[in-house]
């Protein structure tokens, strides 16, 4: 197999990305490792901000996106995807995308944690589904691109890897699930699209689908790393006692929602003048303080304020689910808890996608680009996915214009004398023990003990896998398990390097913020 391009993931920043190489000339293979539908971006009910209105102006949203940021943002790489946003917002309604029209003509605004103006694009409360949907049919009707489907991306190939002297990306290997055949890929770009890596933390937002594979691939290969301490927690997901985490959008207390303690008293007040409105980390870290205070399971999101009809028209995704759950939320309070939602570090990139090793780019909630510092503004992640897609696209066509190439013969994938797993159960047992740890340890709140705790079980967790790994026929559920564990490490890794707390990272051992904001920045370089 060969391709001009790879893409490893089919949310919107992937998507996106392929039909502009495509419409650019390229031949694009995208794999994904389930159905072309399990995505994060499937799961995005809010929206996607970007100036729109006469009303808001650039400078405002570039100003709230530093303020959440908390001094740990690229300024200049705000400034621009934030600029880039209006013509991005064109581009998706040009291939299908219908945001909810407001009753002008223009669009209908929703507000989130952190913005000072109502500029959240959205379609109803699913909006990520509603563009994954738009995308998607874009996509099967481009005679350029292919889709794979049940194709799990294992590991990148170097130049070096492959016997040769440079380091650039010459192939992948891949795990056909549904044959358990291996295949070996040649290309000289791969994008990585794969999403973040809640699923290493026991209660998640996130879908099934989202171990930080892409993070795992691109450190094993040699790229940097940069800002994996700071996981955003979204503050308010359902509460319920089977695990389920169905979240409950911020845009709810966009829309007047008040936070309320076990006792029926609204608190936010009392940890930052913007209330309910403010920034995810500061959100989080009250519920959390409250829960705490109280001996109490969760606390409780009040929106009775608007009648049904309202609540059915503007969130009928939400209704409906909490209907079921035999919640009305015209009347009844939401039992709402944090999860782990957003991964706001990644694969370090520039804002043409471009990681350190030339032909591997890396876009959405896998990379790293600065936009959030340490700490997501609502609603920017599919912002930041749309105009990183087109910057990335420019940059790769030119890489495949000017860069020079040699026919690399690639090493095929040896299974060696490996067994056919007979003990899956371990897997199950390392997965939950890691979920359990890392929901332990390295949540809301940390410590430098806590965080020792967790890299001991960790790196016991480690040589558990690798063991496996290198033993076993290769699997779905190895390869993610494998990956998680990988992500965690580093994870808990830059947080021990953090003496301070910024954003979405607060330990008690430091609690006040350091002079200089500096990323954190990791390699497999730095092991040796």
């Amino acid at each position: 197999m060969n391709y001009d391009i790879i893409v490893v993931g089919s949310g919107i920043a992937g998507l996106s990305f392929a039909l502009k190489c495509s419409k650019l000339g390229h031949r694009v293979a995208i794999l994904t490792k389930k159905t072309s539908s399990d995505t994060n971006t499937n799961h995005a009910q809010g929206g996607i901000a970007s100036v729109t209105s006469s009303a808001d102006d650039f400078e405002s949203h570039v100003r709230d996106t530093l303020i959440a940021g908390d001094g740990l943002c690229d300024s200049s790489v705000v400034e621009s995807i934030v600029r880039s946003g209006p013509e991005q917002i064109k581009n998706l309604i040009a291939e299908g995308v219908k945001f909810t029209p407001a009753s002008d003509g223009s669009y209908e605004l929703g507000r989130e944690g952190g913005h000072s103006q109502r500029r959240i694009l959205h379609v109803k409360d699913y909006t990520g589904r509603a563009i994954e949907e738009a995308l998607l049919k874009c996509v099967s009707a481009d005679p350029k691109i292919s889709l794979f489907e049940h194709h799990f991306a294992i590991d990148l190939i170097t130049e070096s890897k492959a016997g040769g002297e440079g380091n650039h990306i010459v192939g992948i290997y891949v795990l056909d699930n549904t044959t358990g055949k291996i295949k070996t890929i040649k290309t000289r770009v791969v994008m990585l699209a794969s999403g973040g890596t809640g699923c290493a933390y026991l209660y998640t937002t996130n879908p099934t689908i989202a171990t930080g594979d892409g993070i795992a691939m691109a450190y094993r290969a040699g790229a940097q790393v940069s800002n994996l301490e700071f996981i955003q927690f979204h503050p308010t997901a359902l509460y319920s006692t089977d695990g389920e985490r169905f979240l409950i959008s911020e845009a709810v207390r966009g829309e007047g929602a008040i936070l309320r303690n076990a006792n029926g008293e609204a608190f936010m007040k009392s940890y930052d003048p913007r209330a309910d409105l403010a920034p995810r980390d500061i959100v989080a870290r009250a519920i959390d303080h409250e829960m705490k205070r109280l001996g109490s399971a969760h606390v409780w999101l009040d929106i009775t304020k608007l009648s049904s009809q309202t609540l059915q028209d503007r969130f009928p995704q939400i209704y409906n689910h909490c209907i079921e759950k035999g919640i009305d939320i015209s009347k009844d309070f939401i039992p709402v808890v944090p999860a782990a939602h957003y991964m706001c570090g990644g694969v370090k990139t520039d804002i043409n996608a471009a990681t350190n090793i030339p032909g591997l780019y890396a876009c959405g909630e896998v990379a790293c680009t600065g936009l959030h510092g340490a700490n997501r503004l609502a609603s920017n992640s599919l912002l930041e996915a749309v105009v990183l897609s087109d910057n990335g696209a420019k940059a790769v066509d030119e890489y495949l214009k000017t860069a020079s190439f040699t026919d690399t013969a690639l090493p095929e994938w040896k299974d060696g004398d490996v067994r056919v797993p007979d003990e899956r159960v371990v897997l199950h047992h390392n997965s939950d023990e890691l979920k359990r740890t890392m929901w332990d340890y390295v949540c809301i709140v940390r410590t430098n003990k806590r965080l020792e705790r967790a890299m001991n079980r960790i790196l016991n967790l480690e040589r558990e896998i690798n063991d496996y790994y290198w033993n076993f026929k290769i699997e779905p559920t190895l390869l993610e398990v494998r990956n998680l564990v990988l992500v965690a490490k580093l994870i808990v890794k830059s947080a021990m390097a953090r003496k301070e707390s910024r954003g979405l990272h607060y330990t008690l051992d430091y609690p006040n913020k350091l002079p200089e904001a500096i990323p954190s920045v990791f390699s497999k370089a730095d092991e040796k």
